[in-house]
Formats: structure tokens, C-alpha cells, sequence
């Protein structure tokens, strides 16, 4: 069980690791693509991967090392559309990605508040 458990975590931090780092070498090695357009670029191949349907197996596999990461937002985003789109028609499809991710953006949104009660930020 402990095994199973740790063998879990390695691949967990293996397969988020590698994304971080694929990150990093973009940012580190281009010059034209900004830290802004990669973290576009995760979000929009989380969406195409879950609309494609690879990145629920790789959900399974990898668990929090492919949803914690910027691309499992936008997977979750893709996954409301298309959830709520089936239920209620087409105009699900605009609203299903919020719904899904409401909790989350809420408590980044309510986190985000305290921390600046509690720091300052200043210029260079």
C-alpha cells in the first residue's frame, strides 16, 4: 500500500514537474514567446486534450500532476462547456466552463484580497 502510495507521488510530481520545466525552457530559451503566451498556450492545449477526449486518461494516470498545472483549468473549462452544453443546448456551452470553475476562481479571487491586506506591493 505505502508502495502504491509513493510510487503515486513520483508520478504525480514527474509528470507536473516535466510540464513546469517544458514551461521554463520556453521562457528561458525564446525570446518572442512571453510568459503570458505560454501559460495561453497550457490553458489552450488543456482544452483541446479534454475536447479530443486524451485528457481524461491522462487525468487517471498523472491525477494532480496534469489538473493542478494551468492546462487541468482548461481542461475544466472544456469539460463544463461540454457537460452543460449535452444538458441544456448550445447556450450551455457559454456559461458551463464558469460554472465549473467558479469555486476555484472565487477562492483565488477571495485569497487574492487578503494577502494584499496583509502585503504591500511596491514599484522598482
Amino acid at each position: 500500500m505505502i508502495q502504491n502510495k509513493l510510487l503515486l507521488y513520483l508520478v504525480v510530481f514527474a509528470v507536473g514537474g516535466t510540464l513546469c520545466a517544458i514551461a521554463q525552457l520556453l521562457v528561458v530559451k525564446t525570446k518572442k514567446i512571453t510568459p503570458t503566451r505560454i501559460v495561453v498556450g497550457f490553458l489552450l492545449l488543456g482544452i483541446l486534450l479534454e475536447g479530443v477526449g486524451v485528457f481524461q486518461p491522462m487525468r487517471e494516470f498523472a491525477r494532480s500532476g496534469v489538473t493542478i498545472p494551468i492546462m487541468g483549468f482548461g481542461a475544466a473549462l472544456a469539460r463544463g462547456a461540454i457537460d452543460t452544453a449535452r444538458e441544456v443546448g448550445f447556450h450551455g456551452a457559454f456559461a458551463g466552463g464558469l460554472m465549473k470553475t467558479s469555486y476555484g476562481i472565487g477562492v483565488a479571487v477571495i485569497l487574492s484580497m487578503v494577502v494584499s491586506i496583509f502585503f504591500f506591493s511596491k514599484s522598482k
